[in-house]
């Protein structure tokens, strides 16, 4: 599942409910691969087998997630649409070709397409990060680009370090119950600190939406 969603709603006032069902909606999918991974992987009958069985789990834990969302919220979050595509197309080919090194790069494409979906908008003037968030936020236009722009770099970043841990550890050398572990415990703490980082920012420049209207009209 996607990172961005865990960090990126960190300073959205919720209920403690609100908040708990978020939390498996975001982080349930990739803990399922992970632990159903682990689990499986010391199983001698099932130690083969273990990768392509966690990816089906993983795609049926995404897709699950999405329903979740449209029968108890109404709607479905434009990036678990995206994450939902992206999970079951490289899940499905990883399990056709029997080749792990296709999930471990889903990872590393839909950081870059996160990237290159922020950047491009930009560039044609229609900030994809305020699209996505500004029913959240009041935020001046200034301010949206600095955040879509810190988190373009960010995915970029992380996308790199998902290439550095699947060169180093994969299938191939036997060790791809490293590259998942460490990829879990490595990239979720480092977005909630980014998010956490960037919250200072949004919280100053955010506006109530009276306040905004009270800015912009005339005194008397």
């Amino acid at each position: 599942m996607s990172e961005d969603l865990t960090a990126q709603d960190l300073t959205k006032p919720k209920s403690a409910r609100d908040s708990a069902g978020q939390l498996w909606v975001d982080l349930g999918p990739i803990l399922v691969f992970v632990v159903t991974y682990n689990v499986l992987f010391r199983i001698e009958a099932t130690k083969d087998e273990a990768i392509y069985i966690a990816t089906g789990v993983f795609i049926a834990a995404v897709l699950a997630a999405i329903a979740w969302c449209k029968l108890q919220r109404g709607k479905i979050p434009p990036i678990l649409i995206v994450t939902g595509v992206l999970v079951t197309a490289f899940g499905g080919l990883t399990i056709i070709f029997h080749d792990p090194a296709i999930i471990q790069i889903k990872f590393t494409f839909t950081f870059l397409f996160y990237a290159a979906a922020i950047l491009i908008s930009l560039a044609i003037k229609q900030n994809v990060w305020k699209l996505f968030f500004r029913h959240l936020f009041n935020l001046p236009d200034r301010i949206w680009n600095v955040l879509a722009l810190r988190w373009a770099a960010f995915y970029v970043v992380v996308a790199i370090l998902n290439e550095v841990l699947r060169y180093n550890f994969n299938e191939a050398n036997g060790n791809f119950d490293v590259w998942l572990n460490l990829r879990t415990v490595l990239t979720y703490p480092a977005f909630i600190a980014f998010a956490a980082l960037n919250t200072p920012i949004v919280l100053k420049h955010h506006r109530e939406e009276d306040d905004a209207q009270a800015s912009a009209s005339p005194t008397a």
